[in-house]
């Protein structure tokens, strides 16, 4: 038996495989004798040759190490430190066989990670019983972690249909507030993705990290095409008025924010009722996005100096996502041509978005804006209602 040869069982057959590692020759034929009748077999007379051959991508990895503690050069305590250092490698049980039989040496041994002891001069039936056990040990924890990677995937995909069911539905109840409304469907997209620019862009910010951590961010930008929901409950001849409202009738209108705050505030106090344990992360994610959705219904239409509408909330008392939607709602609203009102060029839009830094708008946000005006110029163009923007 030549060491560091891969061996195959006397059969032929393609079972487990085992690498023996001792210094000595015929230590390695004892046990390569003894255990090829039942295994594949591949051994190293040394402790360099030991790590090369467990890691060695062309030969099947090892699926059990009976490992010599006293060896020149690189002993039997340093291989298995290194195999456990190396993460190809760390997960291979390691059995040591040594002459050496003190309770402190076997102590030390198992410390570092190994899984068995076995003495010197060895008993073949309990190497071949202890062999055994460890095999049937580790075959078991690859079915675990396997089935583990299966459910992990598994869960991914129930992830993400759940995630589509709720995108999808987050579209048809912007859309059945589009279909009553002279905003064309584009306004939806634009302002979605204006308010998804400006989340990343401030998604490291010190004041707005914490507002879009973790799933927020992405749940937010979901739930921007929600900020209109309530238009539903605005009377056509209000709704689709072509000219400009008077104020009573701006008064109504303003109620959208509040019909849409409280719809989906009804939405909310049924989505976690009776959720079982097994789903409450699922819905835990759809009670972020209705959560994000009311704020952005809410307060999209408050301002930074408290004149908004409708609770006249100020600064750091607005919701981040209806921050973030005002600018984005205001953006596209004055660059968009209305029966009432020609639309304004970039530069003409910006200027009136920077005279309104801190009065309307959080200054930040305002920043972010400055920041990411190519982009927003880029999007407003792909997603054009035929129209002319102008400037840069």
């Amino acid at each position: 038996m030549n060491p560091g040869k891969p061996e195959t069982t006397a059969s032929g057959d393609s079972a487990a495989t085992i690498l023996v590692v001792d210094d000595s020759t015929e230590n390695l034929t004892v046990l390569g004798e003894l255990l090829r009748s039942h295994y594949r077999v591949r051994v190293a007379n040394s402790g360099e040759k030991a790590l090369k051959a467990a890691a060695a991508a062309s030969a099947p990895r090892p699926d059990l190490i009976l490992l010599d503690v006293m060896m020149p050069g690189m002993d039997g305590h340093e291989v298995l430190r290194r195999l456990r250092a190396e993460e190809d490698t760390r997960s291979i049980p390691v059995i040591f066989v040594t002459a050496m039989d003190g309770t402190e040496d076997e102590e030390s041994g198992l410390a570092l990670g190994a899984v068995d002891y076995i003495v010197k001069p060895i008993n073949p039936a309990i190497v071949l019983a202890r062999v055994r056990t460890q095999l049937e040990l580790k075959a078991a924890r690859d079915r675990l972690a396997n089935q583990n990677e299966w459910l992990e995937k598994e869960i991914a995909e129930r992830m993400k249909e759940n995630l589509l069911i709720h995108a999808q539905s987050v579209r048809a109840l912007a859309c059945l507030a589009e279909a009553r409304d002279n905003q064309t469907g584009q306004h939806k997209v634009r302002t979605q993705t204006f308010v998804g620019i400006l989340a990343h862009y401030l998604s490291d910010h010190q004041r707005f990290k914490e507002a879009l951590a973790g799933d927020r961010l992405e749940m937010l930008i979901r739930a921007a095409p929600l900020h209109d929901i309530g238009k539903v409950g605005i009377p056509d001849m209000i709704l689709l008025k072509p000219g400009k409202l008077t104020p009573e009738e701006f008064g109504i209108m303003k109620t959208h924010t509040t019909i849409g705050a409280e719809a989906i505030s009804r939405a909310m106090s049924q989505t976690l009722a009776g959720v079982e344990v097994s789903t409450a992360g699922q819905a835990g994610r759809a009670f972020i996005l209705l959560q994000l959705a009311q704020e952005i219904s809410f307060t999209h239409h408050e301002k930074w100096d408290g004149s908004g509408y409708p609770a006249g909330r100020a600064a750091n008392s607005i919701p981040v996502a209806g921050r973030l939607m005002a600018i984005a709602d205001v953006f596209d609203a004055l660059t968009s041509k209305r029966v009432y009102k020609k639309a304004l060029d970039v530069e003409e839009a910006t200027s009136i978005i920077c005279q309104a830094r801190g009065t309307h708008f959080d200054p930040d946000v305002v920043d972010a804006y400055l920041a990411c005006k190519t982009q927003f110029v880029r999007v407003a163009e792909r997603y054009s209602d035929s129209r002319q923007l102008g400037g840069s």
